[in-house]
């Protein structure tokens, strides 16, 4: 049997606790302007039916999400049995900073712990910043690929 005849598929409650377990971070891929691909970790939470993450506005993922809002991002366990979860969406994008705050402080609180997420909340909701909301799109979610 092939390894991907053994992989198990997660459901919705399952992949969406797998993305959210302590501080996995999602590789976002977007297409630069000459076409070429990029991919950078970011931090980020679900809120609601949305994955959400800030970045710089003049970022190249930024640039980009705003060119073509479509991106694909995976969050994967890279300790065996291995798992993974890869999202297609497209995206809002708003640099509304108070709409901002509250979700920066979400995720800092998940990355840094929560005495620290005010602090990096305010530190990321500021103008030049922009709050990037997926629209979740496709979810391709697999456990246990080496069991």
């Amino acid at each position: 049997m092939r390894q991907t005849e053994r992989m198990e598929h997660m459901t919705e409650s399952e992949w969406r606790a797998f993305v959210s377990h302590g501080t996995r971070t999602a590789k976002v891929a977007v297409v630069r302007e000459d076409g070429s691909p990029h991919v950078t970790p970011v931090w980020f939470v679900l809120d609601g039916d949305d994955l959400v993450f800030n970045t710089g506005a003049s970022t190249v993922k930024g640039r980009a999400l705003r060119r073509d809002p479509r991106l694909a991002l995976c969050v994967e366990d890279d300790e065996p049995p291995f798992s993974f979860v890869t999202i297609l969406g497209a995206v809002e994008l708003t640099d509304d900073v108070e709409a901002m705050l509250p979700v920066a402080t979400a995720i800092g609180a998940r990355y840094m712990g929560a005495e620290r997420g005010e602090e990096f909340g305010r530190r990321n909701a500021v103008p030049g910043e922009i709050l990037v909301r997926v629209k979740i799109g496709k979810v391709i979610a697999e456990r246990d690929l080496a069991d």
